[in-house]
């Protein structure tokens, strides 16, 4: 019996767990689902609930005043958003993933999933975030299960033809164009392959850095908060700065043959 049901758990069969918060950590029931949602007190992966606010959220591809946008022009904003995202993160370790929502249900819209390569990396972040603020709103961060994003994302979405549209209960990933995809996440690789061919420095050397007072930051200014959006008081800091897996439990079926909630 208890293989059975852990050969379930988390799946469409399991009648006791929510099978959409396993897979995406968001369900459009929240707290009222009649499932369980079993929330990690530990995860490589932090949820950041709702934090993109797209220029078009109230009509998609118009502003607030009922004006066509360019699509060029969503496209760098959220590019500039991934960016601060990614560069406030990444201060904490080393993002494997850094995901975000393209969907419009309330409990998906803007969701931004920061998947570290180590678990106490993650709650690093999670610290940090409690009580701030981003462009004025509350950061809402949590430890996610998600960590096999194959299962959370939508297969039609990716070929273009999911036809529930931004109301799929499956992630629609919003995609960064391939220079900045370069430029944030390469830096890993060379970072790796310096670390490989080069030797580690000396106690005294490490010792005067300490002793120089050159940390990262000491002048009081967050080196990844380039539009000063960050705070802890809810308002925008002063400072101008320059712009800008682990194995599934199941085999992976496209969206239309998985249980929709």
């Amino acid at each position: 019996m208890a293989e059975h049901l852990a050969s379930i758990f988390g799946t469409e069969k399991d009648r006791v767990n929510c099978p959409f918060y396993f897979k995406i950590g968001a369900c459009r029931h929240g707290d009222r689902c009649s499932r369980l949602h079993n929330r990690p007190t530990i995860s490589p992966t932090l949820l950041l609930s709702n934090m993109y606010q797209r220029p078009d959220s109230i009509t998609p591809g118009l502003d607030p005043q009922g004006q066509p946008i360019d699509p060029a022009k969503i496209q760098e904003h959220f590019e500039d958003f991934y960016e601060d995202i990614f560069e406030e993160l990444s201060k904490f370790g080393e993002l494997e993933t850094l995901n975000i929502c393209d969907n419009l249900a309330d409990h998906m819209v803007g969701n931004v999933y920061a998947q570290f390569k180590e678990e106490d990396q993650a709650a690093a972040a999670l610290q940090a975030l409690q009580g701030r603020f981003y462009s004025g709103r509350p950061i809402i961060a949590d430890f996610s299960p998600v960590t096999d994003f194959r299962e959370a994302t939508c297969r039609q979405f990716e070929e273009d033809s999911c036809n529930r549209g931004g109301y799929c209960n499956f992630m629609h990933v919003k995609q960064i164009g391939r220079e900045l995809r370069k430029k944030l996440f390469g830096r890993y690789r060379r970072s790796h392959g310096r670390r490989s061919r080069s030797r580690s420095r000396s106690p005294r050397h490490r010792r005067d850095y300490r002793d120089n007072g050159d940390h990262r930051g000491g002048s009081g200014r967050r080196s990844g908060d380039r539009h000063g959006r960050y705070g802890s008081d809810g308002g925008r800091r002063r400072q101008d700065s320059p712009r800008r897996s682990r194995p599934g439990r199941e085999v992976r079926t496209k969206s239309e043959d998985r249980a929709v909630e």
